[in-house]
């Protein structure tokens, strides 16, 4: 027999074993019960009012060494953001931002900014006053936080407030460019019955990479946090 036609059977003989193993296939498939599929009804269509509420308090050193409670702030609108105090993106990316939030709504007597340090083994009163000076904030409506224990804080701030996890680095380079800590860098909003009512990644979506993807979504999440800290604002107390 020719090579070529000894290929030409070998290839057919694979095709007819493959055609039997796939109809064995679906036959056995169509004698197995249908799965049953959750039902979704409006799919990311919907907005949510209300998140969850902050329920548990957390105590601590604002940039005055003044011990305060979050739940003090209870009949405030607020801001909570992750920071601290020698993280290169806390100062480039937040900072910034922060601060026109703060310029925009600072003579409201119940907007208010709580930025919790998630090195608290380093960042003490001297360094959160410094921080707190160089953004202009004031200990009335803008509290730069200790809390003390590093690992309940971590806890805190990932359990009860919903930020992600905070990633303590290793490597020296990584550590003397970017800081000790990979942390969120997002804005919660916290309505004045202590809901966190949303959180708004304005830093991400500056990096370059979110503005190839769509040049459009800082300008729009900045409208959208301003718009709805105006209207948390506006409800009475």
């Amino acid at each position: 027999m020719k090579r070529s036609s000894t290929i030409a059977l070998f290839y057919t003989g694979i095709a007819l074993v493959s055609a039997a193993i796939l109809g064995t296939a679906f036959f056995l498939r169509s004698r197995l019960p249908e799965p049953e599929l959750p039902v979704v009804a409006n799919a990311g269509k919907q907005n949510v009012e209300s998140w969850f509420e902050i329920k548990n308090n957390l105590t601590a050193t604002n940039q005055n060494g003044e011990t305060v409670n979050l739940h003090d702030l209870r009949g405030k609108v607020w801001i909570a953001a992750e920071f601290f105090a020698i993280c290169p993106m806390c100062a480039v990316r937040n900072g910034a931002e922060l601060s026109e939030l703060y310029n925009q709504f600072k003579s409201h007597p119940d907007f208010h900014i709580v930025c919790i340090s998630v090195d608290p083994e380093n960042d003490d009163t001297a360094k959160l006053a410094d921080y707190a000076k160089a953004l202009g904030a004031d200990t009335s409506n803008w509290w730069f936080l200790n809390a003390g224990d590093q690992s309940e804080t971590h806890r805190f701030l990932e359990d009860e407030l919903g930020f992600f996890g905070i990633r303590e680095r290793t490597d020296p380079v990584d550590i003397e460019t970017n800081g000790r800590f990979a942390h969120d860098l997002g804005f919660l909003l916290v309505d004045r019955d202590l809901h966190v009512v949303g959180k708004w990644p304005l830093a991400d979506a500056r990096s370059e990479e979110a503005r190839q993807r769509d040049p459009e979504l800082y300008g729009k999440l900045k409208i959208d946090l301003t718009d709805r800290i105006r209207t948390e604002l506006e409800k009475p107390n």
